[in-house]
Parts: C-alpha cells; sequence; structure tokens
C-alpha cells in the first residue's frame, strides 16, 4: 500500500455524509499530492517498474473504476429524489475491474453486487458499448435496461455473457461451477459451445458469504471433481473486504481457510493497487485456462461508504476506523500511480474525475425520463413463455427410427410393441427416448448410473449412452440443482434426479432463487431450461419415515415461472415427460417431474392381478398439453372426484363403491399438472356436477387441495356440496403407522357419505 494519504477529517464534519467525504478526499488527495514523478511511459510500457500493467492498460482501468466509482456517488444523491432506486455500491471494489480485463467477454460470469469496476471494465470488450448509460438504466429500474428490462438492479449482459444475479449470498457459486463444467462435458460428448472451447466461468463473492452453505456446497464439489482429475475450469473470486454488513470478518480468515484447500488452487492479488495486483491476477485466470483447475482468487478490497445508502456507519463504527478505511480507498492509490508515473497530471486526472461525474448523472437523468413498467403483464411477461404450438410440434416430434432402434437394442424391442408395462418401466423407455431424440440430454444423480437408481427407473441408460452422459454426482442437491444450470446456461438439456423430494428442501433455493428467476431477470435473454426428475409422495409400505414417503410439495408451488407435473400411470408418465422436454427446449422452461414411488411398479387397480394400471407405450409422436387433465366417466355429473399421485388409483376405487352405494355417477379428474393448475379445466367440472370431492394426499395445510378449492370458490360455485380429503398436518411415521396420516380409500367413501348426508 502506499504512504501518501488525504488529511484526518477534522472532527466537526463527521456527522458528515461519508459518500460526500470520500467525493471530497480524492479531489484534495489529487491537489494536494506532491511526490516524485518519473517521465511519462509509452502507451504499451510497463506503468511503473516491475508491473505488468502498460500504461494504457493502467489508464483504462483507472477510466472504468472511476465509472464505478461515480455512479455510486450517483445513487446516494439521486435514490433521495426517487430517481434511482438501488445503492448497494461497489466502492473499494474498482479493483475487480483488473479481473475483466485479465479474462475475455465470453468467459461466462456471475458477479457480485459490488462489481461495478468489473462491468465497466468489460464493456470496453466489444465496440459500441456504453457502461455508463447501461448501468444508469438500471439503476433507474428503466424498462429500457438492457440487463433486466427494469425488474431489478442487476449486473448482467447477454452480448458479454454476464449472467444476471441479484443480491447473491453465495447461491450462485454451484451455478457457476456447473457453467465451467459443462464447457469441458460439452466438448467430450461433441456438443457445439457457444463460447470458445477454453472458456473459464468466473464467480465473485464476499468474504462473508465464503462462509455459507451454498458456497462450502461448491467448494466441496470443486474439490470433489478437482480430486478426481475431472476438468473444472472456475475462478471463484473472493473479494475480502473483511466486512459482512456490520460483521467482520476474522483476521486473515479467508487465506487461513482457502491458502492450503486440497484441489482448490490458490492465489492472492491487491484490489487496491492496480500496478502491484494486476499481474497476480493475470496469472491466476492464465492458470485457470492452461489448467482447467478451478482457482481461487483472493483479492483485497475495502468497502467504502457502508453496505448500502441506507448503512450509517458511524452509528456503529469508530470515526478512527471510518479514516482508516477511507484512506484505504484504491481510488486514491490508482491517482497516486498516474502521478508519480508522469502518465497523468494533476489537472488531468480532476478533469477526467468530473467529466465522469458528469456523464454519470447525466445518464441518470436521462433514464430517470425513460419508460418504467406499469402493468401487471409487463412486469411477469419473461417469467413463464409458453408458445403452445411449438411446444407440441417439437414434443411430438419424432426421433430418428436408426437413433430409436440404437437404444432400444433392435426393433423388436421398441417399447410401443412390447406388451402393457407399469410406471416405472415406461418412464425408464421414455427416457431412452429423450436420449435419442436430444444428444445434448445429460442425467445424473445419487446412484443412477451403473446402479440405474434405487428403484431401477434409469436402469440401462448407462449402458445405452456412456458415462459423459449418464452419470453419478456426490450426495448433494445444492451442487445436483447447480450443475443442471450450468449444463443449461451452454446449451444441454440436463434432467437432474433428486433421489427423494424430502432431499430437495434442502436445495430449494437452487430452483427458487437461481434456475427460475433468471429468465425474469434477464429479460428473457438468458434461459437454463431442464427438467428436473424427483421422486416422492407417499405410500410406501415396508419402507417409510418422513424422508422417504414425503408428501409435501408446498416449496415448488410457491415458486414463479415452475412448472411441476405428476403422472399417475405410465402412458401419461411418457407423454408429460415429452412436454416437459419440450418446454425446455423451445420456451426454456425449468420444469419438475414427480414421480409418486408407490405407484413405480402397481399393476393393479381394483384387485390382485386384474392389471388394470398396466398402460402401453404412447407412440412417440404423441403428447400431453401443458394443463390438460385426464377424465375418467367424463359424461358422470352426480359427483366428481379432483386428485393426482397416488390418489388416482384411490379415487377410482373409492368411485366404484360410491357409485354402488348411492346410484351415482361419479367423474373422476386427474389434474396430472400441479404447478400451474388448470383453474378453468377445475371450475369445467366443478360447474357440471353436483357434489365435489378434493382428495389430496398431501398435508393439511398448503396442498393442492387448497388450490383446487380455491379454483373452485374463485370460479363461484363454492356453494356446492364440497369435501376434501386430505392428509394430516404431521411428519410421516415409520411403518404401518404412515397409514394413519395419509389418505385411504375409505376416507373417500366416507366424505361421501357426509356428501350425501
Amino acid at each position: 500500500m502506499f504512504n501518501t494519504v488525504p488529511n484526518p477529517i477534522p472532527a466537526r464534519m463527521k456527522g458528515l455524509n461519508r459518500a460526500e467525504i470520500c467525493d471530497v478526499n480524492f479531489t484534495e488527495f489529487v491537489k494536494h499530492w506532491n511526490g516524485a514523478v518519473q517521465p511519462r511511459p509509452a502507451a504499451d510500457e510497463a506503468i511503473l517498474d516491475g508491473s505488468a500493467l502498460t500504461a494504457q492498460g493502467f489508464r483504462e482501468l483507472f477510466q472504468s473504476q472511476l465509472i464505478s466509482r461515480h455512479l455510486d456517488l450517483m445513487a446516494r444523491v439521486l435514490r433521495v429524489q426517487n430517481k434511482v432506486f438501488y445503492t448497494i455500491g461497489s466502492s473499494g471494489h474498482e479493483g475487480n475491474a483488473m479481473v475483466a480485463r485479465a479474462t475475455r467477454h465470453t468467459d461466462p460470469a456471475f458477479l457480485h453486487y459490488r462489481s461495478g469496476g468489473f462491468m465497466a471494465e468489460r464493456f470496453r470488450k466489444l465496440p459500441g458499448m456504453d457502461p455508463i448509460m447501461d448501468s444508469a438504466l438500471s439503476f433507474a429500474a428503466s424498462a429500457e435496461d438492457p440487463a433486466s428490462g427494469g425488474r431489478h438492479k442487476v449486473w448482467g449482459s447477454k452480448p458479454l455473457w454476464v449472467l444476471p444475479q441479484t443480491s447473491t449470498i453465495a447461491s450462485h457459486l454451484p451455478k457457476a461451477l456447473g457453467t465451467a463444467v459443462a464447457i469441458e462435458t460439452a466438448k467430450r460428448i461433441g456438443h457445439p459451445l457457444p463460447v470458445p472451447d477454453d472458456s473459464i466461468a468466473i464467480c465473485s463473492f464476499g468474504d462473508a458469504s465464503a462462509n455459507h452453505a451454498s458456497a462450502q456446497t461448491a467448494f466441496n464439489a470443486t474439490s470433489w471433481m478437482a480430486y478426481q482429475k475431472l476438468p473444472a475450469p472456475v475462478l471463484y473470486v473472493c473479494e475480502d473486504n473483511g466486512i459482512g454488513i456490520s460483521v467482520k470478518t476474522p483476521k486473515d480468515w479467508i487465506s487461513a481457510s482457502f491458502r492450503n484447500r486440497p484441489d482448490l488452487d490458490y492465489f492472492f492479488a491487491d484490489g487496491l493497487d492496480l500496478a502491484s495486483g494486476y499481474g497476480d491476477v493475470l496469472r491466476a485466470v492464465e492458470h485457470c485456462r492452461k489448467t482447467r483447475r478451478p482457482t481461487f482468487l483472493h483479492l483485497r478490497t475495502q468497502r467504502i461508504m457502508g453496505h448500502a445508502g441506507t448503512d450509517f456507519e458511524i452509528e456503529w463504527r469508530s470515526f478512527e476506523e471510518l479514516c482508516a478505511v477511507e484512506a484505504g480507498d484504491p481510488l486514491l492509490r490508482s491517482a497516486a500511480i498516474a502521478l508519480e508515473s508522469g502518465l497523468m497530471s494533476k489537472d488531468e486526472i480532476l478533469a477526467l474525475y468530473e467529466d465522469t461525474r458528469k456523464k454519470c448523472f447525466a445518464a441518470a437523468e436521462d433514464a430517470d425520463q425513460r419508460p418504467r413498467i406499469e402493468t401487471l403483464e409487463h412486469v411477469m411477461r419473461p417469467l413463464a413463455p409458453y408458445t403452445p404450438d411449438k411446444v407440441m410440434a417439437e414434443a411430438t416430434r419424432v426421433p430418428a427410427p436408426e437413433a430409436r432402434v440404437k437404444a432400444f437394442g433392435s426393433e423388436e424391442k421398441l417399447p410401443e410393441r412390447q406388451a402393457p408395462r407399469h410406471l416405472a418401466i415406461q418412464i425408464n423407455q421414455a427416457l431412452h427416448d429423450l436420449f435419442a431424440k436430444y444428444p445434448e440430454t445429460l442425467l445424473f444423480g445419487e446412484d443412477v448410473a451403473q446402479k440405474g437408481g434405487v428403484y431401477t427407473v434409469t436402469k440401462g441408460l448407462y449402458k445405452a449412452f456412456g458415462p459423459r452422459r449418464v452419470f453419478n454426482s456426490l450426495l448433494d442437491e445444492t451442487t445436483i440443482l447447480g450443475m443442471a444450470q450450468g449444463f443449461a446456461n451452454v446449451g444441454l438439456l440436463p434432467v437432474p434426479e433428486i433421489q427423494y423430494l424430502a432431499y430437495l428442501h434442502n436445495a430449494i433455493d437452487q430452483l427458487r432463487g437461481e434456475a427460475c428467476s433468471l429468465q425474469f431477470f434477464s429479460n428473457d435473454q438468458f434461459r437454463n431450461p431442464m427438467l428436473v426428475r424427483i421422486a416422492g409422495l407417499g405410500y410406501q409400505r415396508g419402507f417409510g419415515g418422513h424422508f422417504h414417503n414425503d408428501n409435501s410439495i408446498t416449496a415448488l408451488r410457491d415458486i414463479p415461472g415452475l412448472v411441476v407435473g405428476c403422472p399417475s400411470r405410465g402412458d401419461d408418465a411418457a407423454m408429460m415427460l415429452r412436454t416437459l422436454a419440450a418446454l425446455a427446449k423451445v420456451d426454456g422452461r425449468v420444469c419438475a417431474f414427480l414421480e409418486p414411488i408407490a405407484l413405480y411398479m402397481t399393476k393393479d387397480l381394483f384387485e390382485a392381478g386384474d392389471g388394470q394400471w398396466l398402460t402401453e407405450y404412447p407412440a412417440p409422436d404423441q403428447a400431453l398439453v401443458l394443463g390438460e387433465e385426464r377424465v375418467y366417466n367424463a359424461d358422470a355429473t352426480d359427483c366428481v372426484i379432483f386428485s393426482f399421485g397416488n390418489g388416482m388409483p384411490m379415487s377410482l376405487r373409492a368411485a366404484r363403491q360410491i357409485e354402488a352405494r348411492y346410484g351415482w355417477k361419479v367423474r373422476v379428474v386427474d389434474l396430472r399438472w400441479l404447478v400451474p393448475l388448470n383453474h378453468a379445466a377445475i371450475a369445467r367440472h366443478a360447474g357440471e356436477c353436483a357434489r365435489i370431492l378434493v382428495v389430496d394426499e398431501g398435508r393439511h395445510s398448503a396442498g393442492i387441495g387448497e388450490g383446487v378449492i380455491t379454483a373452485i370458490t374463485e370460479a363461484g360455485f363454492g356453494g356446492k356440496p364440497l369435501k376434501r380429503v386430505v392428509g394430516a398436518d404431521t411428519y410421516t411415521p415409520l411403518a404401518g403407522a404412515a397409514f394413519l396420516v395419509i389418505p385411504k380409500d375409505e376416507d373417500i367413501v366416507a366424505a361421501a357419505d357426509a356428501l350425501a348426508g
């Protein structure tokens, strides 16, 4: 660090806005600088002896730092005028511009929210782009914001391969790792990449975020891969400012934690000093690119001006400490370098500083006059795109005949030529078909490869398509879903498996906060299509407990943009998988396929040996329409039963008893699609029938049944005789006690008795 620092702020200035003080500090520092001056270097000469940075490179980095700083200062001033709506700034972190300079604009980047310097520098990579105006539009929540369309202040850019994040607290690390691995995977399976083959993935975060479970998951998975010599070219950039909001990071904690971490190559760079730091940044980047090994770049930074505009640090941080932090402002060091190298005079620096301020404020005032989002339709436009005709055309597009024959072994073994089979077999056959249709499909998860899954649903895929497309992951659902996003980011079609629904809950934010939000926060410029298979729901006999009989899908229902399908029979499962894959391919959707474990091997419906729950395999040109229900006894109007999953065979058995007991004609509706629910179809069936039963194997609170009843009530049919058959609000116990807390056939019949009452 340098010795020349600004004069201490007088005590009378303690109550002043710290942004104003930092602003004054810079101009006063430059005006009063009196160090020795070297001869002005040529553009291609080192800025100082021993520096890897040329004069031209330094000048551009310095300009990027100033753009970042003045965007922060502008935001603090204009936020109180409601012209800007975001004040988490990058001040003190401007050294991350060095990472942008040392990397390419085709290196996918997942950035910390203090990445103003990085973005300003990356904008230089393509001609004609304006970092100031684009950023101002985002700060102003303008509908013309090229990153998110005004939905959030994000650092993002489609042409610059910056995938937008919001207030990331390490949840982006797993998908950054996934993207790095995906680059290597795509090359191995011959899938064309949208970026150069030697690209790396960049992921920046703060020292406090490094302690988060999602971060630790990513670091562990990274080391797990590198330990096995699997290439994972991810550059983790820990921007260490020593504090998280108001909680200080223990001194040297990051270096102690990561310097000797196995299979994660550690580099340190001083982000407060461009002259000394750039060479170290460059070495880390080149190491990652050449070795294809995961690399940890520990970047020293400061946090200046508080966490955000509402953080008045003087209330909880000593005046002396604040002055010391502000004295370490990296812009002061950059100004000193410019002066002592002879590259810029005091007047040139101050003129550039003020010109940058003027441009940032002018851009902000311009952005304030641009249109903002004013309708709900506009808000939601990129959230859940759906083009029905294109999706159906894709879903019913038949794989190449030779690919199917190769996948199944021979013409005679094609599944549509086989006898009716149970659910697990038909899912397996449909997955073989998807792999034949889409060479970019990957299936991965716990035990899915050689073993074929704990229920053998993926049996044979590993043998048919090889370890590059079907492989086991480490036992961590956050990593599985993070990897899926990474694969999707480069154009692959991931089909991750979550072994049990209960295991999803500790990783749900990878769907809620990351995967499903990408289209929304990027204005549909980025997509991460995937088809997540989840085995779950209840009714397993001889194998129970709440982890293996989890019937709660409430968390899935709460995720905007997610599609959830739940088949109860084999033919529906095959057709649903085709539709979900098409939704992913055509509209970029994140889809979940919820598989009822207890129905995997079910063959009979009414009595042992009747084989009525076996189905024929549907021809490969057949698929389901999103939201379309299956209706049994469609002409019946005395009573309608709505259900899904395990509730379907129960409802059909109960319907037979109800008809025999009361002479009613009972319609049974398999919802099939649980998110979003088809409210129009539910209302239509409810309106056509005299009585309504809702059978929900989930819990009493917050289950699918509540959504069905809401649809019925809002359609004006809430006054009809109606009963809900549902599970109890409890965890599922072991063994036979499990059947005390979930609905049974007789419960449905009893509910009908109450309706007949």
